[in-house]
């Protein structure tokens, strides 16, 4: 095992602009030097996976088509975005898809993340290859509906986070037989629920209006009190409230039986549930749950002998086996707050949080 190539200073850009495009194109602007880096990584991606340049860009522009036509707005963003990394749109596309994209690939299976929420507040890893340790940044989004807050990747639309309504998202990724570029991808979903809904009904309703071709899972929760886990399928979503104890726990498969039967098992498993097993026997131990976020966070980590939820990269692995907890996330949409620990559990203590304020 090692450690995870950190930069010195994680970049943090604000943008705030009424017009989509031009939000898009302050976010290009502030990198002009980042979105190309990441481009390489998932260029290397996509190849190992036997995903040519030209799959790639007609992927890419297939969902900037189904964007387009879903919001408008959301595929000006992107646009704006490409203009001021100075890249084509597509290539943006491709970003904004690589999920949907990979998951045609069996040689670059996807990360692993752990999620868990309770008492209003949530907390989850970020697992992902570390090649792209260096690629992501924190934002602060305004002009749209909502003023967003959160952690994304290099070029792409959002990820998890919460907005000034005081809904949060945790956002975890999930594998279907049916997966496919074509529908609204599953980052850029993300980023409309945050930017537009303002509770957890809003987003559900959100969610449920959008076309899908590909798996993943948000993890709800307002202000109000109200929380929801989404099972989100090319041939459903299905919707799971919280447990008796008020908990909802998320890694990689679905929780739904009608979805298990067509789930890409052999790319999760036996990890995924090895993992929400074990965070699941550590509450069910607890004779009191905890109730903040660093509490929640110290469930996740793991050691030597445990399932990896705290996930360092093997070295001796090759390129798209790398993988490592590259942020520690929580959110608390009652102070309408998001930390962002540029490390894993396991660095808890003795790295800062970025604390980010999605102020109205």
């Amino acid at each position: 095992m090692t450690t995870i190539p950190r930069p010195d200073q994680r970049l943090h850009l604000t943008v705030s602009a009424g017009d989509p495009y031009e939000r898009g194109t302050a976010r290009g602007e502030q990198l002009r030097t980042g979105i190309p880096a990441a481009l390489d990584v998932y260029a290397r991606l996509f190849a190992l996976g036997g995903i040519t340049l030209d799959d790639a860009r007609a992927d890419g522009e297939r969902a900037l088509d189904a964007i387009g036509d879903f919001r408008p707005a959301a595929r000006a963003e992107i646009a704006g975005i490409a203009h001021g990394a100075g890249v084509e749109e597509w290539q943006v596309g491709a970003l904004n898809a690589r999920t949907e994209i990979l998951a045609r690939s069996t040689a670059v299976p996807p990360g692993e993340c752990t999620t868990i929420v309770h008492a209003g507040v949530g907390v989850q890893t970020w697992d992902w290859h570390v090649e792209l340790s260096e690629h992501w940044h924190t934002l602060t989004s305004r002009g749209a509906r909502h003023t967003v807050v959160g952690l994304t990747e290099h070029g792409i639309l959002g990820k998890m986070g919460l907005n000034s309504a005081g809904l949060a998202l945790h956002f975890n990724i999930l594998g279907h037989l049916r997966d496919t570029v074509g529908g609204v991808p599953m980052h850029v979903l993300a980023a409309l629920v945050l930017a537009e809904a303002g509770s957890v009904a809003e987003a559900v309703d959100l969610v449920r209006s959008a076309p899908l071709a590909s798996s993943g899972s948000f993890a709800l929760f307002d202000a109000a009190g109200d929380a929801a886990l989404l099972d989100m399928s090319p041939v459903g979503v299905h919707e799971i409230r919280p447990d008796e104890r008020g908990v909802l726990l998320r890694t990689n498969h679905f929780l739904t039986p009608a979805l298990t039967a067509d789930e890409k098992s052999w790319l999760y498993q036996p990890d995924s549930t090895e993992r929400r097993d074990l965070v699941a026997s550590r509450l069910g131990r607890a004779s009191e749950l905890p109730t903040d976020t660093d509490s929640l966070a110290a469930l996740l980590v793991t050691g030597a002998d445990e399932p990896p939820v705290t996930c360092l990269p093997d070295p001796g692995k090759p390129l798209g086996q790398r993988w490592a907890s590259l942020a520690t996330v929580t959110l608390d949409p009652a102070t309408r707050t998001a930390r962002v620990l540029d490390g894993t559990p396991a660095d808890i203590g003795t790295a800062d949080w970025r604390v980010l304020t999605a102020h109205p």
